[in-house]
């Protein structure tokens, strides 16, 4: 028997909000294993286990969060408009945003799981595309989430956000600081490969 009412609810609104910080760290431990790997007091590979782990479980947080919207029939939602962003009904902008961002995350765990069998430019790629997948979960939790007008919710948003600049932030300033001069790029910053890393 599928539970039906506030339960289904609950348990949407708690894994989309655990799903913000799982995500928002997903992203900051990718970023910063990267930068490790240029030099750094914590071990590239430690850090990139802990990114793995948690992209695993942001898969399997997604699932959960995807089903219950899918099975509580206060909202209509089918089962393929979790992959589709057609035909929606229910905040169809703001739920399309997560329809989006889903597709992109499950697609950047499930092809990094195989990418020593990929072009390595193009698992990169895909790869970098989760950066955009994650400021899309963002925008999707705010404009949908029902504590969004909380102000714990609010900061919560906004920690996210810091944090990932953060890391984006020193992980620039780690790899202008790591090459020689005359290994410099003539443009600022860290080009996008950069940001990924290294995926020896």
């Amino acid at each position: 028997m599928i539970p039906e009412g506030p339960l289904l609810w609950y348990v949407n609104r708690g894994t989309g909000l655990v799903l913000v910080a799982l995500l928002t760290l997903a992203v900051a431990l990718g970023v910063w294993s990267a930068r490790t790997r240029a030099g750094g007091r914590v071990p590239g590979f430690a850090v990139q286990a802990l990114h793995r782990r948690a992209s695993l479980l942001t898969l399997v947080l997604l699932l959960v969060h995807a089903g219950s919207a899918v099975l509580d029939e206060y909202v209509d939602i089918r089962w393929w408009q979790v992959i589709v962003p057609r035909d929606l009904h229910y905040r169809a902008p703001w739920l399309a945003a997560g329809i989006v961002a889903t597709d992109v995350l499950v697609a950047v765990v499930l092809t990094s799981l195989v990418r020593r069998r990929l072009p390595l430019r193009a698992w990169r790629g895909l790869h970098l595309m989760a950066y955009a997948a994650w400021a899309v979960a963002v925008v999707h939790g705010l404009g949908i989430g029902t504590d969004t007008g909380t102000a714990w919710a609010r900061w919560a948003y906004a920690g996210s956000l810091g944090v990932v600049a953060l890391v984006l932030v020193l992980r620039v300033a780690s790899t202008g600081a790591s090459r020689p001069a005359s290994a410099r790029p003539a443009t600022r910053g860290a080009s996008a490969a950069d940001l990924v890393g290294d995926v020896r």
